[in-house]
């Protein structure tokens, strides 16, 4: 740095609010312990880290308090200041250092800037040992909760977090800042004294308070949710969603790509999708019932959800596909809590978030809810309107995530089956919503649902066990399902031979296909009707000549 610009610094630092945690104001008029230097270092350090900053300042030759320049003599020749940078990095791990050390001359004295540089993300600098930090102007050991935060950095940064620096207020749209607010305070309806206050505040001091402003500058969060479509340009990635709509074929039919700010997109995503009638007829009842297509709660939650937890710094779309009676959402990004049946059935916040400070946001205007029960809240929402499940396909190859909600009945059995069962955990009910839908369920899963009488058949076709199809009245379906006992199959393949004598296998499965449970697909019958035929023959019951399908099966003559 030059000298003007040196001078423009020391004034910014000299007018920064006395609270302000990573820059510190020292006389050291002649003198400054090693062991102070690095304690103030690994606290500034810290403190930048936390606060999102480029660097910490520890100054030199200013008096605290009044804030005013009184000069200083540490280190009065440069060689002596420039060896500080490696006796500090001795004590310091990791093993940083300066990033430069400035020094000034003005009328009032000679002022020292050091330059320090924030600590690594998921790595808290430590000096001999212990981490420090600031509560407010003073000096402690790092709290418990700084150094979890700093080191849960290492898993992810945040990448909404970060400044825009060429972003300003002008670049944000009123309208979005207007509906936010009205979000904010339908949010906190109930603190009267919080909404007095809100009534007061500026936009730039809402967006502080929604810490998307730090420091008079505005984060990438503040531009995503509330920037003007033209002001995108002033983010790293450009962030899209796209509304495709696809027909029966999967062939695109319309679409349309919106851009910022995302907190108008779910008002306009909803005048695109089309929202039909759909008409059942409950069991016990003569009467239809008339539900919409979709839940407008779970559209904007999905929605919302994928705008939250959106990989930004991959630059993809994310997409909302329109299929007939299914709705698509999907966004870039890892699922970062492992699994949904663990979010489920936790119903706790997430230790982790990709972008904290956007979710923040949007959790302070009610647009999602951070503490685990967003997506449980949508499992009992499609529950309860006898609708099947989301179905949440995670790839974590193409680090993709899919949340597919349906807006059509699958299977009317089944879901009255689930609804109607009052005893079925939620946990459960997931499960025979995949059954349902023809999904893998893993073993255990099974051996859970076997040992209480919801399901049989032999993987992957498992169907509704005669005890919940009774609770619907569906007994006829579940005998179709499960098909007739083994020992009728045999009954049939003897009287046949009795009938009509020696008989290729292609006609067993004329005879017998038919009468195989509708569960199983026309190459499962074909194995099964060869199966049958095989335990006959070692039960020493029928006897074949020749091999494979041209064989032909026989009664065992009578012994003599």
């Amino acid at each position: 740095m030059n000298v003007a610009e040196l001078n423009a610094l020391l004034d910014r630092l000299l007018a920064l609010p006395v609270e302000t945690e990573w820059v510190e104001f020292k006389e050291a008029k002649f003198d400054f312990g090693a062991n102070d230097l690095g304690q103030y270092f690994s606290a500034l350090s810290n403190e930048a880290n936390l606060h999102r900053q480029p660097c910490a300042w520890l100054v030199f030759g200013v008096k605290d308090k009044p804030r005013q320049i009184v000069g200083s003599q540490f280190r009065n020749t440069a060689a002596s200041l420039q060896s500080l940078k490696q006796e500090v990095a001795r004590e310091l791990s990791p093993h940083l250092t300066f990033v430069e050390i400035f020094e000034l001359i003005r009328p009032e004295g000679r002022v020292l800037l050091f330059q320090i540089p924030p600590a690594p993300a998921g790595m808290p600098v430590s000096w001999k040992g212990l981490m420090y930090g600031r509560n407010g102007e003073s000096l402690v050991g790092l709290s418990i909760e700084k150094i979890e935060r700093i080191r849960r950095q290492a898993l992810r940064e945040d990448w909404s977090a970060e400044l825009a620096p060429d972003a300003r207020m002008v670049d944000l749209d009123a309208e979005a800042l207007s509906l936010g607010r009205q979000k904010y305070r339908e949010k906190h309806e109930g603190n009267a004294r919080l909404l007095a206050e809100e009534a007061t505040w500026d936009d730039a001091k809402f967006l502080d308070k929604l810490k998307l402003r730090i420091n008079g500058q505005l984060t990438r969060a503040a531009l995503l949710l509330f920037g003007k479509d033209e002001a995108a340009g002033k983010l790293p990635a450009q962030p899209k969603i796209s509304w495709i709509l696809k027909d029966a074929q999967g062939m695109d039919v319309d679409y349309q790509h919106f851009g910022l700010p995302l907190l108008k997109l779910p008002d306009a995503l909803f005048a695109r999708v089309r929202n039909l009638t759909v008409r059942y007829m409950p069991p016990g009842t003569l009467f239809p019932t008339e539900v919409p297509q979709y839940d407008n709660w779970v559209i904007r939650e999905a929605l919302h959800n994928c705008l939250a937890h959106q990989d930004y710094a991959m630059g993809g779309l994310v997409r909302v596909v329109e299929k007939p009676g299914e709705l698509i959402f999907s966004n870039l990004g890892n699922f970062i809590p492992g699994s949904v049946e663990q979010v489920i059935e936790e119903d706790v916040p997430p230790e982790e978030y990709r972008n904290r400070c956007l979710a923040d946001a949007m959790v302070e205007m009610k647009l999602i809810d951070t503490i685990g029960s967003g997506i449980r809240r949508m499992f009992m929402l499609q529950r309860n309107r006898f609708f099947p499940l989301p179905d949440y396909l995670i790839d974590r190859e193409r680090s993709r995530v899919e949340a597919h909600i349906a807006g059509r009945l699958i299977d009317e059995r089944y879901t009255f089956a689930l609804i109607r069962h009052a005893d079925l955990t939620l946990h459960e009910v997931i499960l025979l919503d995949r059954v349902q839908k023809r999904l893998d369920i893993s073993p255990d899963e099974v051996r859970m649902l076997r040992g209480k009488n919801l399901i049989e058949g032999r993987a992957p076709n498992f169907f509704v066990a005669a005890g919940v199809a009774a609770a619907v009245g569906d007994a006829a379906q579940y005998t179709r399902n499960k098909g007739l006992d083994k020992a009728f199959y045999k009954g049939l393949v003897i009287s046949h031979l009795k009938s009509f004598g020696p008989t290729r296998r292609k006609d067993f499965e004329r005879l017998l296909l038919p009468k195989l449970p509708e569960i199983l697909d026309d190459a499962q019958k074909v194995n099964q009707v060869r199966n049958l035929l095989q335990e006959m023959a070692r039960e020493k019951t029928i006897i074949s000549s020749g091999h494979g399908v041209g064989a032909i099966w026989a009664l065992v003559p009578p012994a003599e």
